[in-house]
């Protein structure tokens, strides 16, 4: 009787959700709504476009992805934003909380959707590597390979990392070598010691000097001192030495009080945080207009040992909340290392979802602070000053990088006598074939150089035939009423694939947009390479050697080039759709598996009966026969 009961207040529930449902326009999506599993998994909501607009994960898809639609439901500028765009909707079902989040880092890398927080590192910080071998290796590595090998880092200080190799080596005497040591090939004698071991930087174990057992547990030692955990080690190396001195053994024990003084160097180089030996990360969060910096300071048995930075580019429309969000799945995905408690400026979302995240990776339960007052509190506004000194330190760059104009855009700008630099080039060329397949693209250049981020390439939707002109005019209008709509920077410079037909039709489209009188545009003709200005019937010719003509050149062939990508990838589904997908009793599947064997339709249609039976059938190796056999009669008579 209790299970009926609470099978019956679920139902309930669902009920009364789907009442506070949105209603929709879009059948399909509310279908797909309805439908939505309670698994872990991650989601992609995609415009009309068919674009990927946002990416998101879940311990209940269900409940997650829904709640985005409930009536009454508060919700920032950002999100209100993107549920008007959201006209799709894919979702990636895992196994657990883990894989998500793995799964959701992985997609937002790769597609970059315009809602998500995008955090950059403005490089490749290096890492610090501990090999999976018998007998490890430790060096520096930008790289990390998934092969059971440790990794500590990023260091944001590549000489502080190199000091702390040195001092590793110097402590432990690790090997630097590559040879592909076992227990086997020492004992088989197949390899001889090196310079390092007679100058004592190491202890020999290709000849069997160091015991397996006795190497590892200098490494094991080494991870202690990579995870700040020095005082540990300092007690364990002095009991060490005092049993060695009481055996009177005191050349050994001479070498290990040498190893003890190397560590105190290197313990008192770490600034001292806390009088408590704790682990933790602390989170804190900078602003300046659009920009942000988030940064993680890490502190190891009470002592600062290094800090991380994040440059977010979109944050005036993300809240404190999302920012400390991202940057503790960022953060987590790549640290081998979770520490006992985690101090935040901000109550992050999805809270609950994280913390279960981490206990399960560290084994025990993880402690949150949002401390408002004392010591802990002191530390987090550390973490806010040195975020805030590091963002003033990225935006110092950035417009020293805007000042540095190169060379070519300044020629650019005296020989078509532009008003203003043309840091932001846009360039719009068409493609097709006899009229079938009208395409159109737009390449950008910032800076004289491509930015291939922003290309874009549309299907020509309301000129059904070769007429270059109207299409120009409707992927110029279609391009910049986005711009307007989404208030995105305008360019500097329009150059358009074509002579003054194409200019004076995309110039109408800009003066009925409004925005005209705000840019430049130009018409770059092939033949004679004549740059059309307009309102003027004379063209600029600029010479063959110019650096500016160069540019332009480069601009239009690199629109050419995008453009006719895209028509060539249309041509080739709708080769796909009318040739072999006509032939009766030849689906998709078959075509698609014939197209992968023999690579073309031309290869396939000069194929005998025996070589299409090989991959396919009878059935379907006669049926491609008789189509071309018919195709190759009709074309003769």
């Amino acid at each position: 009787m209790k299970f009926g009961l609470n099978c019956s207040f679920l139902n309930l529930k669902n009920l009364i959700f789907e009442s506070e449902i949105l209603e929709f326009e879009n059948p399909a999506l509310k279908q797909k709504l309805a439908e939505l599993p309670t698994n872990p998994g991650v989601y992609q909501f995609k415009n009309s476009d068919e674009k990927i607009i946002y990416i998101g994960k879940a311990k209940n898809l269900r409940n997650r992805v829904r709640s985005y639609f409930q009536q009454g439901r508060p919700v920032d500028a950002k999100t209100k934003a993107l549920i008007a765009k959201i006209a799709d909707l894919e979702i990636i079902l895992v196994d657990s909380e883990a894989e998500a989040f793995i799964l959701e880092d992985t997609l937002i890398k790769k597609f970059k959707p315009r809602y998500n927080i995008m955090l950059r590192d403005d490089k490749s910080f290096p890492y610090i590597r501990i090999t999976n071998e018998e007998f490890p290796r430790i060096f520096a590595t930008r790289h990390v390979i998934r092969d059971g090998s440790k990794y500590f880092g990023p260091y944001t200080d590549a000489r502080y990392m190199k000091f702390v190799l040195r001092t590793l080596r110097s402590i432990f005497l690790f090997r630097s070598c590559d040879l592909k040591l076992s227990e086997e090939s020492i004992s088989n004698k197949k390899f001889k010691i090196c310079l390092d071991y007679h100058i004592k930087k190491c202890d020999g174990p290709c000849e069997g000097f160091i015991s397996k057992e006795n190497y590892n547990e200098k490494v094991y030692q080494a991870q202690q001192i990579l995870n700040g955990r020095t005082r540990e080690l300092e007690k364990q190396l002095e009991a060490g030495m005092e049993a060695l001195a009481v055996e009177l053994r005191f050349e050994d024990a001479a070498n290990i009080r040498n190893r003890l003084g190397q560590l105190r160097e290197y313990s008192a180089k770490q600034k001292i945080i806390s009088n408590e030996a704790v682990d933790r990360d602390v989170f804190g969060i900078a602003r300046h207009e659009s920009l942000a910096c988030s940064l993680i300071l890490k502190i190891r048995d009470g002592k600062l040992i290094g800090k991380r930075h994040f440059i977010i580019t979109n944050a005036d429309s993300q809240s404190d909340e999302s920012i400390i969000t991202r940057t503790l799945e960022r953060w987590y995905l790549e640290s081998e290392f979770i520490p006992n408690e985690l101090i935040l400026q901000n109550e992050p979302d999805d809270l609950e979802f994280i913390l279960d995240w981490l206990s399960k990776r560290k084994g025990r339960s993880i402690t949150v602070a949002i401390p408002k007052i004392g010591d802990k509190k002191k530390i987090v506004e550390m973490a806010i000053t040195n975020a805030d000194f590091l963002l003033k330190e990225y935006i110092a760059a950035y417009e020293k990088r805007e000042q540095a104009v190169p060379h070519v855009l300044l020629s650019l700008q005296r020989d078509l006598r532009l008003p203003r630099l043309p840091i932001h080039i846009e360039c719009f060329d068409n493609s097709h074939i006899q009229g079938s397949e009208l395409v159109s693209s737009v390449v950008v250049f910032k800076n004289g150089k491509p930015s291939k981020a922003d290309y874009r390439k549309f299907k020509n939707k309301t000129v059904g035939h070769n007429d270059d002109f109207a299409t120009m005019e409707e992927v110029v209008r279609r391009r910049y009423s986005r711009v307007i709509e989404e208030n995105q920077p305008i360019p500097d410079l329009i150059v358009i694939d074509g002579g003054k037909g194409q200019l004076s039709s995309s110039v109408a489209v800009l003066r009925d947009l409004g925005i005209f009188e705000k840019l430049m545009v130009v018409g770059l003709a092939k033949r004679l390479e004549e740059v059309f200005l307009p309102e003027q019937s004379e063209p600029i010719i600029l010479p063959r050697t110019s650096s500016s003509l160069r540019l332009l050149q480069h601009v239009r062939d690199e629109a050419h080039r995008f453009a006719i990508t895209f028509h060539r990838l249309l041509r080739d589904k709708r080769t796909l759709q009318t040739e072999l997908t006509e032939i009766d009793g030849i689906g998709a599947i078959f075509a698609a598996k014939l197209l992968k064997e023999f690579g073309s339709v031309e290869i396939i249609s000069s194929l005998s009966f025996e070589e299409i039976k090989k991959v396919s059938n009878i059935r379907v190796a006669a049926a491609v026969k008789e189509y071309f056999k018919k195709k190759l009669i009709s074309n003769i008579i």
